[in-house]
């Protein structure tokens, strides 16, 4: 594990994952990464229609991320401050495979494989999962426009996607600590001994990190 903390956190639509990198943030003092999303221009379209849209879409989250990362790594990580995002960009692998087809799919990984070949790492991943209830219960909780659309059997996929990704990930990358959390046990938001739960979890894989 490098030196420098930067920590991702993950999960499906709606799990969780923003308010938590922010409440690390806080409590650490790093540099909070938010991922882009309701700023593209073709994601109200996408939840209307996802055949017809994904490619567009997928291709705006992709650039936009591969432009955020490159910009922490040179702003941050190489000057030694600590960073945790609300997104790992393997993510947009999960979701172009559920949403892209033949030819447009594998142009895409060709793509995907260039821009992330020499990206910076995250060196401690956290993962929340949740059930179909749970997800689409706080997707109306938080009431954005532009998800009233969203397909909840695309969103039931979209987990067991993510669950399998997660597994690819921990057998590929072993050397990369992963943190499980299930979003029907523990309320980050409503439950201050929920959040302190988890932000204990993670300050003891700092603390082992850094005796390494």
């Amino acid at each position: 594990m490098s030196q420098v903390p930067f920590i991702t956190v993950e999960g499906p639509i709606g799990v969780g994952k923003t308010s938590l990198a922010k409440a690390i943030a806080d409590y650490f003092q790093y540099h909070l990464l938010k991922e882009i999303v309701d700023e593209n221009p073709f994601l109200g379209k996408f939840y209307e229609n996802i055949e017809e849209w994904s490619f567009q879409t997928e291709m705006f989250f992709l650039c936009n991320r591969y432009k955020q990362l490159e910009d922490i790594e040179k702003h941050f990580l190489k000057k030694g401050k600590p960073v945790v995002a609300d997104y790992h960009i393997f993510k947009n692998l999960i979701f172009a495979k559920q949403t892209l087809k033949g030819n447009q799919y594998k142009k895409y990984v060709q793509i995907y494989r260039i821009l992330t070949e020499d990206m910076p790492e995250p060196n401690v991943v956290i993962y929340l999962h949740a059930s179909l209830e749970t997800l689409l219960k706080r997707i109306q909780m938080r009431g954005r426009e532009i998800e009233k659309n969203i397909d909840p059997n695309y969103l039931k996929q979209l987990s067991i996607a993510y669950e399998q990704a997660m597994e690819n990930f921990e057998k590929s990358h072993p050397h990369i600590p992963v943190l499980r959390f299930n979003g029907d046990q523990l309320d980050f938001v409503h439950h201050s001994q929920d959040l302190s739960y988890i932000l204990n979890k993670l300050e003891s894989v700092l603390k082992r990190s850094q005796k390494q």
